[in-house]
């Protein structure tokens, strides 16, 4: 299964139980939720990581046993992923906001020609002004006169076939819109942004020539970044570049360049052996994320009007659900009393207001099912509102 198949509805009662999560009703949209089994995994491993002796928060770098953390989840990575050869897996910092510079950086400067870019939510925004300090960039869509609402149609894009690269995000977290499908023709060099939903459902990494991802989503703690280049991109990087911003200094000292993040690269290394091991690969985590998502949407869409979606049916996200109440005066009154209930993470990013609940892959069927449990009892007792609408 890839990006662009969709998956049949499931009951989360048939799914399998993926652990009782002492964060369970963390919604964040990030730093989101890690999986109950690694939390635990780490808090013994900050008094002493399984077979280095020390603390991992004091781990050299350049021990032997830090080596084969890498290499061990470069290996998750590439099995979970089933990374063709030819692609290098490195482990970065900068977050993605970093990428959006180190990209043009690498693959456009002084190439002389444009890039194409789409503009379909608030963080490729901010990846097109980057890309613009670089060298020539090319907005092939753009969502805002929507308000961010929907996704292109094939037909909407224009791209330009001479274009160095095709630049976008898989999965907007703000206005919780998710690309169901690859981009592009096959004789496109397709850049994505898979921030918020790499390693939450299988990908044909084939069709891409870089994809980057920052950890605090679905992989780990903030403070890595993970970057899928494919090896020929490297040959015509320009010379010259600063050795931080060059790809080709990762890849040439497997990550370990200068001081890496260890712990955050140990966090990850945890939660790829979970997805393998606990999970049972990324079908499976496609299929409870699914579960989860579609669960959430039909409480929203069955209030009849009490609670209004931000984003349009066809290109909702798995991931990251945005919306809001028809009685906006109720948003406040929401937040409180799901923060007396438990729940955390649910106001809308800054930029859009409301509220949105994010469904990364630590975020259990249980924990959706409490939630939506909260919202349908929230309506009712404001029924003299929902009884308008009804």
């Amino acid at each position: 299964m890839v990006v662009d198949m969709l998956y049949p509805p499931f009951s989360l009662t048939t799914l399998p139980n993926v652990g009782s999560f002492a964060n369970r009703h963390n919604f964040s949209g990030g730093p989101g939720a890690l999986p109950e089994p690694v939390l635990e995994q780490v808090q013994e491993a900050i008094a002493e990581a399984p077979g280095a002796g020390v603390s991992i928060l004091g781990v050299s770098h350049r021990s032997a046993w830090f080596r084969e953390i890498v290499e061990e989840t470069e290996e998750n990575f590439r099995t979970l992923l089933s990374l063709p050869k030819g692609y290098h897996v490195l482990f970065l910092q900068g977050g993605g906001s970093l990428q959006f510079s180190m990209i043009p950086m690498n693959l456009l400067r002084g190439r002389g020609r444009s890039s194409d870019y789409l503009e379909t939510g608030y963080w490729s925004r901010k990846a097109t002004a980057e890309a613009r300090k670089e060298g020539a960039v090319r907005v092939a869509w753009q969502g805002d006169h929507e308000d961010f609402s929907r996704l292109p149609t094939n037909d909407e894009i224009a791209l330009d076939p001479y274009a160095a690269y095709l630049h976008y995000v898989s999965n907007e977290t703000v206005e919780g819109l998710q690309f169901h499908r690859v981009l592009g023709s096959e004789e496109t060099l397709r850049i994505c942004d898979m921030s918020s939903d790499l390693l939450s459902r299988p990908i044909d990494v084939e069709r891409f020539g870089l994809i980057y991802a920052h950890a605090q989503k679905n992989l780990g703690p903030s403070g890595v970044t993970v970057v899928l280049v494919r090896d020929d991109l490297l040959r015509d990087i320009p010379a010259g570049l600063p050795a931080m911003l060059d790809y080709r200094s990762f890849v040439d000292s497997h990550s370990i360049y200068n001081t890496p993040p260890v712990f955050a690269i140990y966090v990850m290394l945890l939660v790829t052996r979970w997805l393998r091991q606990d999970i049972g690969g990324l079908d499976a985590m496609a299929q409870i994320n699914y579960a989860k998502a579609e669960r959430l949407y039909r409480v929203l869409d069955g209030s009849a009007g009490f609670y209004q979606g931000h984003a349009d049916k066809d290109d909702r996200s798995w991931m990251n659900v945005a919306f809001r109440l028809a009685d906006r005066t109720l948003e406040a009154r929401l937040l409180a009393e799901a923060g007396e209930a438990g729940f955390t993470g649910l106001e809308g990013h800054r930029s859009l207001g409301g509220l949105r609940a994010s469904l990364y892959n630590a975020v259990t069927p249980q924990a959706v099912d409490a939630l939506c449990s909260f919202l349908e009892d929230f309506r009712l007792r404001h029924r003299e509102f929902a009884g308008e609408r009804e």
